[in-house]
């Protein structure tokens, strides 16, 4: 559910309602700044020294290993060259980079699969990768993540993360003699995101992530977005966003759960990041018990006054508070069908499209619904429950679940 900061100007208070008790959702309530439109400029920054370091994919003209050089993927790269090593598949800029890098471990899995199965434990600088954004030279990069108002398209920046995660794992899984056994790797759930601070399209950017936790079938993998600017040229405060990808792994003959090659953290901060995953892991198992259990005493007092006053909107509409509206007149949606362009490696359809879609669609909503641009502020978790295939028809569907207008200079809007 993404959290939406709009324009205080145009934004009076609103309150959504329900009409019946079927579903009732639990409330959030966020106290969140958001960022402020800026200006365009073209000022080049340093990228930050302590990711350029990582061990990454090159991506050069022709597909080469991926683990030969350091230096991190260029976003740029490969968006002026026709795709024909995965044609009809989808892509971007990203994801034809990540692809192509991609391509040389999925290749060599179908044709020495039965090499080695044998699983082995690594550490998480093994699977480290990153990509680079460089908006302050590259005006054709710019122009593909910037939004009518000369920001950060999120739903673009979500769809490469889910990329560049499915890359790591990739990596993660493959053996020393560089083949990678015959698994589906999928992306299972997205924790929740929080915008650290603003994100400028006008800037260098750079995403880089790293397995931080494996259990039996499944790990988790933490992104980074980080972005120095004259606001923030302290390396420390260049972080933009974290986000933590669980991915799960299914053997591609039988659909079933397969192992995975285990991890081993080796400095402080590794073995901090997997404390901290296996406590997320325990936190969902807990938490999927918990969903079958009615809500809280203090969120169920919320939600039946808000019951209450919904009703009185149906029945005696007149009587109703003119500053309250009903979610069912806040919904909107779109559908489309799922097109063999939007496939990913293993033909199904990627899972970034899907997440970027449903970005733009909440994002549409908080515009309709503010009369304003709103600002991207969080995600609370996404969920895959099934894949999509090709041919498919796929319906997105949003509303307004709830908003926030405790600093009438931030009001915010928290969209399902």
């Amino acid at each position: 559910m993404p959290i939406f900061a709009a324009n205080s100007s145009s934004f009076s208070r609103v309150n959504t309602h329900f009409p019946d008790s079927v579903n009732q959702p639990t409330l959030t309530y966020k106290a969140q700044t958001f960022p402020q439109i800026r200006t365009f400029c073209v000022k080049r920054t340093n990228p930050n020294a302590e990711l350029s370091a990582s061990n990454d994919i090159p991506i050069v003209s022709t597909v080469s290993g991926p683990i030969q050089t350091s230096q991190p993927i260029d976003a740029g790269s490969s968006m002026r060259k026709p795709i024909s090593l995965w044609p009809g598949m989808y892509h971007s800029p990203v994801t034809n980079a990540l692809w192509e890098a991609r391509s040389s471990m999925f290749e060599k899995s179908f044709a020495e699969k039965d090499s080695q199965t044998e699983l082995v434990a690594k550490t998480p600088s093994m699977s480290r990768t990153s990509i680079a954004y460089k908006f302050s030279s590259d005006y054709i990069l710019r122009e593909q993540y910037k939004n009518p108002w000369d920001e950060m398209r999120m739903g673009k920046l979500l769809e490469d993360l889910d990329a560049l995660a499915g890359t790591i794992s990739y990596k993660h899984c493959r053996n020393d003699d560089g083949a990678t056994r015959p698994i589906l790797l999928v992306t299972a759930s997205v924790d929740k995101m929080v915008l650290k601070k603003p994100i400028r399209v006008d800037f260098d950017l750079k995403i880089s992530g790293a397995v931080t936790w494996v259990g039996r079938s499944s790990m988790e993998i933490q992104m980074e977005v980080t972005q120095s600017t004259p606001d923030s040229p302290d390396p420390s405060d260049s972080v933009a966003l974290v986000a933590n990808f669980t991915f799960v792994a299914r053997d591609s003959k039988t659909g079933k759960s397969a192992p995975l090659n285990q991890i081993l953290p080796e400095t402080e901060h590794e073995k901090l990041l997997w404390k901290e995953a296996e406590e997320r892991n325990k936190m969902r198992k807990q938490k999927r018990v918990a969903e079958k259990k009615d809500v809280d005493n203090r969120d169920e007092d919320r939600l039946n006054t808000l019951l209450a006053e919904g009703r009185v909107f149906c029945d005696m509409p007149a009587l109703a508070d003119r500053d309250s509206i009903l979610i069912r007149d806040t919904r909107h949606e779109n559908s489309l069908m799922c097109q063999p362009q939007q496939r990913n490696i293993h033909g199904r359809i990627f899972g970034g499209f899907l997440m970027r879609k449903a970005s733009e669609l909440a994002f549409s909503n908080a515009y309709a619904f503010a009369g304003a641009a709103p600002c991207f502020m969080e995600v609370d978790h996404v969920d895959f429950f099934k894949p999509v295939d090709v041919g498919n028809f796929l319906r997105f569907k949003s509303c307004v679940l709830y908003t926030e207008l405790e600093d009438p200079m931030k009001p915010l809007i928290n969209v399902e």
